[in-house]
């Protein structure tokens, strides 16, 4: 029979009780309907009583609010539901390490990590030459990559940035749509440029591309180039061809970092045509300098029924495995 505990924790006068459990409770309301607990809170003294584990979780997960509103960070249902799936999943001993942490500042907003795998992800940047982050849309893999990326010109160990992606779309070419080069790109590398947009001024980010600082271009123009003291990403990186794969990690010169992004499970290419990015963990497996990152479902920062499509149609994908497999067999 699970015992039942009683634990009382105070929050420093000098935080405000609205900032930690929201204007109308909001915030205490989403940590009471995680965990079966009862909360009682009088003054700066928050009462937990339930299970010893449950009541131990809650009690921490206060101390951890704590801790973010003195690293200076507001609460907000985002965080606050963040560290609960932490705290619930013992994924991370303090969610303040992971939600604190800060890879780029731009007009005082931070772009942070909002999930352990997330976090994961930058420390693997931050130590390694080449990062691959794989996962589903919506994990935040291209964004923080372009955080990192901005980052390093900034602090000058990166005197350019280089963004690149394969112009595969559904069976299209660049041949097949209207205009000049910069048209004909421009679709495909549009979420790019969105990612730049929140990380800079329009100035500045105009007058660094017209410098050539910052260059976003076709996969195909990487090839014959190597390119030194640069801070390059490859994104959509499941729809390149294993030799395209080989052809861009070929590429880095001297003081550059590649992050190379994709999802397995979104590949674009003709039928017959195997993806660079399903076969290259078991060719750089023994590198030393190049790490994989594995992003899933629970780094989905997107609407909370995004994080349930992606992992639905995981379990979907798992359970018809065999199925293709024997299709192809059969020839079909």
């Amino acid at each position: 029979m699970t015992s039942t505990t009683k634990v009382k924790t105070t929050v420093p006068g000098h935080h405000s009780m609205v900032s930690l459990l929201g204007t109308r409770d909001e915030l205490l309301k989403l940590v009471e309907s995680a965990f079966e607990v009862g909360i009682l809170v009088r003054g700066n003294d928050i009462t937990v009583t339930g299970p010893d584990e449950e009541t131990r979780k809650v009690v921490h997960l206060f101390s951890e609010f704590v801790r973010l509103l003195d690293l200076g960070q507001g609460l907000d249902e985002a965080n606050v539901t963040a560290s609960i799936a932490m705290v619930q999943a013992a994924e991370h001993p303090n969610p303040s390490e992971v939600l604190s942490d800060e890879a780029l500042m731009h007009r005082g907003r931070a772009i942070r990590p909002k999930t352990v795998g997330q976090k994961a992800y930058l420390d693997a940047i931050r130590t390694n030459t080449v990062t691959f982050g794989i996962g589903p849309a919506g994990t935040g893999k291209t964004y923080l990559a372009m955080a990192m990326a901005v980052l390093a010109l900034r602090r000058k160990t990166a005197s350019r940035i280089i963004l690149t992606r394969p112009a595969v779309e559904a069976g299209e070419r660049l041949g097949f749509l209207p205009g000049t080069l910069f048209e004909k790109i421009d679709p495909y590398l549009r979420p790019l440029f969105d990612a730049l947009h929140d990380m800079m001024d329009a100035e500045q980010l105009a007058l660094l591309m017209e410098r050539g600082t910052i260059e976003v271009a076709p996969l195909a123009y990487m090839r014959g180039r190597t390119l030194n003291d640069s801070f390059i990403v490859l994104d959509e990186a499941q729809n390149t061809t294993a030799e395209q794969m080989k052809m861009f990690l070929t590429r880095l010169g001297f003081g550059s970092r590649a992050v190379v992004t994709g999802d397995v499970t979104q590949v674009d290419l003709p039928s017959g045509r195997h993806s660079g990015l399903r076969v290259v963990r078991d060719i750089l497996t023994d590198i030393d300098g190049v790490a994989f990152c594995e992003l899933t479902a629970r780094d989905v920062v997107r609407h909370r029924i995004v994080q349930e499509i992606v992992e639905a149609y995981r379990v979907f994908d798992e359970e018809h495995a065999d199925d293709e497999v024997g299709d192809r067999g059969r020839g079909r």
